[in-house]
């Protein structure tokens, strides 16, 4: 055993880069390393405003002069609380913007509207489809109770 050591030793002695791979308890330099940050990708955020639809806006309510036979029921299927419609922030859209018809909205879709009032600005949901006369339009789904009535130019749609 103690040739093991002498060996060992004239081994580090003779072949000094022996000592990295040899087990030893001397740390080796440290390698300078360049550290690059991960890039974060931002979060999600309404398409540019260069990139909205202009269009004109109006309010509906949700009865049978103003939509069909079913005026609780939107195109897309979803039931209109009757009490309180407006609390749903839903509109419906005329058909050239819907995707069934070739547009770039979809039912689902959450939409920015900007230029009617404060109180009508905002956030919506897409849920529901105009007449096939009407191009360009958005139909802002509110109660016969909230004494809002009005037509809109210069309206902004952003999709979000």
């Amino acid at each position: 055993m103690a040739k093991n050591h002498i060996f060992g030793l004239i081994l580090i002695v003779l072949f000094p880069f022996l000592r990295e791979i040899s087990g030893s308890t001397t740390l080796a330099p440290a390698k300078q390393t360049k550290v690059t940050p991960l890039p974060i990708p931002a979060p999600p955020q309404p398409e540019e405003t260069s990139s909205y639809i202009k269009v004109e806006a109006s309010v509906y309510f949700p009865e049978e002069e103003q939509t069909d036979g079913s005026p609780f029921i939107t195109a897309d299927g979803s039931k209109i609380n009757g009490q309180n419609p407006g609390r749903h922030r839903w509109l419906a859209l005329s058909r050239n913007l819907l995707a069934r018809w070739g547009g770039k909205i979809d039912y689902g879709d959450s939409v920015k509207v900007v230029g009617i009032s404060p109180q009508l600005d905002g956030v919506y949901v897409v849920r529901d489809a105009m007449h096939r006369r009407i191009r360009n339009r958005v139909d802002i789904l509110v109660g016969s109770d909230d004494n809002v009535m009005g037509f809109w130019k210069d309206v902004k749609l952003i999709r979000m």
